[in-house]
């Protein structure tokens, strides 16, 4: 008898130790996780240039060196007023992050590209590689004037 109870639970451990029993789950499921090397070609996809100043009215544009204070205040509320729906600071949103933009874009880019984001769009080689890196989400013509393009410009350099 005990050999019969000791064959038998024997064989409902071997049993139970078989493979994996896969459920099938009904729907369908989304991975959001992006892996480096995607993370990486997409960075590829739109160049560094300073050289290039856009499509638009200012054709040159050099700040000076001291940041002009009241300039970047008004630059800051304008900024948290209209651009904070679609870009952050420092992460990535609908639009890219503007901190240390001047590293990448020169000043002049970055005004044409508030004042004629337009014109950029149909004409200039790196905002076209942009819309396409931001899955075609448009920058909108906000109407602002030179002066408060630059206010905008000025708070950028403080970040």
């Amino acid at each position: 008898m005990k050999k019969v109870v000791l064959f038998l639970a024997l064989g409902a451990m071997i049993a139970s130790c078989g493979g994996k029993k896969e459920e099938k789950k009904d729907g369908f499921e989304v991975s959001r996780t992006k892996t480096e090397e995607k993370a990486a070609e997409t960075k590829a996809t739109v160049p560094v240039d300073l050289d290039n100043n856009g499509v638009g009215p200012i054709k040159d544009l050099e700040f000076p060196a001291d940041i002009d204070q009241a300039m970047a205040d008004r630059g800051k509320a304008k900024f948290e007023a209209i651009c904070v729906a679609c870009h952050m600071i420092d992460k990535r949103m609908i639009g890219p992050a503007l901190k240390d933009v001047y590293d990448r874009r020169s000043p002049a880019w970055v005004m044409n590209m508030i004042l004629n984001p337009d014109g950029m769009l149909k004409e200039d080689s790196i905002a076209q590689a942009l819309l396409k890196e931001y899955n075609n989400a448009i920058m909108l013509n906000q109407n602002l004037t030179e002066e408060e393009a630059r206010d905008v410009a000025e708070y950028l350099r403080t970040l």
